[in-house]
């Protein structure tokens, strides 16, 4: 593979990172609408002359997705030229692209006509699946499977339910999470991990329900994470690339649920919420990296069994054996 094309994969990922990032600065600082009702130009106008804090942040992130649909755009033609004969290669160029185009008409439709908040919060859950697609392209582009020999690896069915599952339930937790930013949920609770930590009761408007049931989910996925984590760690130790997944995931979780935590501490400090946008994109990136992988393992499991061969032992043939799950 040329190198050009690896490395502009890489820059698109990286530049995928940012409009990620970029839409929660927009949303942590409240720069929706510094443009005003204006889409792409911003007050009508190519160069604004009336400049404030909130245009550019607003501006800024137009700028940066716009160059990212043309990177991402390249990407794909250039992935379905020259890999498209990897299974996965053209359904993700597919993807990338489209759904990067879809949260780039949800944003411009949010600034021409008022969207209601339940509507805003897939906006970052359709980004993060674009930016998904666009990691796993650079990461078949730089042919890591080869080198954790991915083909050859089979995912039983225990792990293939914990792989899938805890990836729909990721976009839950991304979907609430973005749900109290728009809804503005952040702060309505002053302590963590409870609402008021000296106090059982139950929420008492929508926006406690909207923060508390975040992090009731956010919770979850954190034990949901741990506890496959344990597995891999006591019976996926032999399968490095699954094992290594696993691991990555559960620091990744630990670090979202805490960046979480710390953003009531600080009182929603900026540095942090971005931190905590970044953890989660990681965090998907991984698990998407892995369902990726649960994808390909019927396959490689046909192969092995067609591969395995008879041979003779003590003068009796003997059938050679698929690898065998893990002990339970």
């Amino acid at each position: 593979m040329k190198s050009s094309l690896k490395w502009f994969a890489v820059l698109t990922t990286i530049v995928m990172l940012f409009i990620l990032l970029g839409g929660a600065l927009v949303t942590k600082t409240d720069s929706g609408m510094g443009c005003g009702r204006s889409w792409p130009l911003c007050n009508g106008q190519l160069i604004p002359d009336k400049i404030t804090l909130e245009l550019v942040i607003e501006f800024s992130h137009r700028l940066v997705s716009g160059a990212g649909g043309f990177m991402v755009l390249v990407l794909s033609y250039m992935s379905w030229r020259k890999i498209g004969h990897i299974r996965e290669a053209r359904f993700l160029s597919v993807i990338s692209f489209s759904f990067l185009v879809l949260q780039g008409l949800i944003g411009a439709a949010a600034v021409l006509w008022s969207q209601s908040d339940f509507v805003l919060a897939l906006h970052f859950g359709i980004s993060l699946i674009s930016f998904a697609s666009v990691f796993l392209l650079t990461l078949l582009i730089f042919e890591v499977d080869k080198k954790f020999e991915a083909e050859k690896l089979i995912v039983d069915k225990r792990m293939r339910f914990h792989i899938i599952g805890i990836l729909i339930f990721t976009l839950i937790v991304v979907y609430t999470g973005a749900l109290v930013r728009h809804t503005e949920s952040s702060l309505i609770c002053k302590d963590w991990p409870l609402c008021v930590n000296d106090s059982l009761a139950f929420p008492s408007n929508l926006y406690e329900w909207v923060q508390m049931g975040h992090r009731a989910i956010a919770g979850a996925l954190f034990i949901w994470v741990s506890y496959v984590s344990f597995i891999a760690h006591k019976y996926y130790k032999h399968q490095k690339v699954i094992y290594g997944g696993w691991i990555a995931a559960f620091i990744l979780v630990f670090l979202q649920v805490t960046a979480g935590a710390f953003i009531i501490f600080s009182r929603q400090n900026l540095y942090i919420a971005l931190a905590h946008a970044l953890f989660i994109a990681c965090f998907f990136g991984v698990m998407s990296y892995l369902m990726l992988l649960t994808s390909r393992s019927k396959k490689n499991a046909l192969a092995v069994k067609k591969g395995s061969a008879t041979h003779t032992v003590n003068g009796q043939d003997e059938q050679e054996i698929t690898p065998t799950i893990p002990a339970r």
